[in-house]
């Protein structure tokens, strides 16, 4: 199972510098508990000060943990990132690739996109997406503006319709991470079971057990 730690600075306490040296602490607790991805989604940020984020954050990581770049697809070829992840209103995963082969981009870089219904999974993937991030699966706070939650049974569908990995987000918790695996899920992404837990260890170990 993929773990993917979605980061929101703007839940942490302080001024914006304090709330990056927040967020640094705990993405590297995240990647040292055992979190594959940190997606870094700061979208307000200015461009060079995400840039010193992003650095940072790759130099404070191990080795097999990958940090991705929302939005920002600048931002994350220029620090060296493992990817970007695109929005649905976002750059295209195809400009995106086009922008890697332009640029020969060495090494593995990941292209993933935010979805919200089979159709959009099926047109990312048909435009190259790696991985897809599929939802808001169950309710949850920070995906309000895009309705009603959708259900395990539509991840079930997106993800039997779709070859490209598809991780869950929106609601997820560790009793209801089982349910996003049964469906079929990669993995599953989130937001605050990861910056808000008391002992990321211990619930990385539990996520893998389910």
């Amino acid at each position: 199972m993929t773990l993917c730690y979605v980061t929101d600075r703007k839940a942490l306490a302080g001024t914006v510098d304090e709330q990056i040296r927040l967020l640094l602490e705990k993405i590297e607790s995240a990647a040292r508990a055992g979190v594959d991805w940190i997606q870094i989604r700061e979208k307000d940020l200015p461009g060079r000060i995400l840039a010193e984020l992003v650095s940072e954050a790759i130099q404070c990581v191990p080795g097999g943990c990958r940090i991705i770049v929302n939005d920002r697809l600048d931002v994350a070829y220029a620090v060296g990132a493992a990817g970007v992840h695109l929005g649905e209103q976002s750059l295209s995963v195809a400009e995106a690739k086009r922008f890697q082969r332009e640029r020969r981009y060495g090494g593995e870089f990941l292209a993933g996109v935010s979805t919200h219904s089979v159709e959009a999974a099926l047109a990312a993937e048909k435009d190259g997406a790696d991985y897809l991030i599929f939802g808001p699966v169950f309710a949850t706070p920070s995906k309000v503006r895009f309705g009603e939650p959708r259900g395990a049974e539509r991840l079930r569908e997106v993800c039997n319709k779709t070859r490209a990995p598809v991780m869950a987000i929106g609601g997820i918790t560790l009793e209801n991470a089982r349910e996003c695996l049964a469906a079929g899920a990669a993995g599953i992404a989130a937001i605050r079971l990861f910056q808000e837990a008391s002992n990321l260890r211990a619930l990385a170990r539990q996520l893998r057990a389910v």
